[in-house]
């Protein structure tokens, strides 16, 4: 969100797309948005290798943290990294195409479900009187479902995508992981890919379609979790508007 309040108060690329949008305004929103994945970039490799890192051998890191290990990812200085550390111009595209695609497809479902959330709504207004608690409900809920919906079909549908990237990012950064297969054990990150279709096609190869999606029931448990709180939200802010 910084990168992107930076980038757009200095060049004329628009944070939104007005309702009377042209191809030249999509593409110079999609552009700030590509830039802002660039700028972002060091910072997110190194929030993704803390969060994957074993807490064995984890030090107490602070804060920001990340903020101090992106900018010696892009100065070459700080930890220790061997020779197989793909350079982050390796890394633009493959992180550019995840980012711009997961906005794209989460922005067109997000606004299709709310078209549709909004368009079930009022045909339920015009046919029985709405009291005023589900009145207020569909004022703030459609919002937050078509969040949800957007969100969870972009990480399912780019998940492939995702897994080719975070390995990308971790190769070569000296990183200890949790076996999460037998879960007693550390491995070490040993990849040896030269690129993003070196990636796609040493994973195709050697572990399968299948290998794409190592890691996939995590996400099927974040968003149960999610959808569960939603669920549980509604049911109170029902009770406490009732009452």
């Amino acid at each position: 969100l910084g990168a992107e309040g930076i980038i757009s108060e200095f060049t004329p690329l628009p944070r939104e797309i007005s309702h009377k949008w042209n191809p030249k305004q999509i593409g110079e929103h999609l552009l700030l948005k590509s830039l802002t994945y660039m700028v972002a970039m060091p910072f997110y490799s190194a929030s993704l290798i803390e969060t994957v890192q074993s807490e064995i051998i984890r030090d107490n890191t602070g804060i920001l943290e990340c903020v101090k290990e992106g900018i010696g990812r892009v100065i070459g200085l700080g930890v220790p990294h061997s020779k197989r550390l793909l350079p982050l111009l390796s890394l633009i595209f493959p992180t550019v195409l995840h980012g711009v695609l997961h906005y794209i497809i989460s922005s067109i479902i997000q606004k299709f479900v709310l078209l549709i959330l909004k368009r079930k709504t009022y045909s339920s207004h015009l046919a029985e009187s709405t009291s005023p608690v589900q009145s207020m409900l569909d004022a703030y809920f459609p919002e937050l479902i078509a969040n949800f919906a957007a969100s969870l079909c972009s990480d399912v549908i780019l998940y492939p995508l995702e897994t080719v990237l975070h390995r990308l990012h971790i190769q070569g950064t000296r990183t200890i992981i949790d076996n999460t297969d037998l879960g007693y054990e550390v491995l070490p990150i040993n990849t040896q890919y030269e690129g993003m279709r070196d990636c796609i096609n040493t994973i195709r190869q050697e572990e399968g379609v299948l290998g794409f999606y190592k890691g996939f029931g995590a996400v099927i448990i974040q968003y149960t979790l999610h959808a569960a709180v939603l669920q549980i939200t509604k049911i109170i802010y029902s009770t406490l508007l009732q009452n």
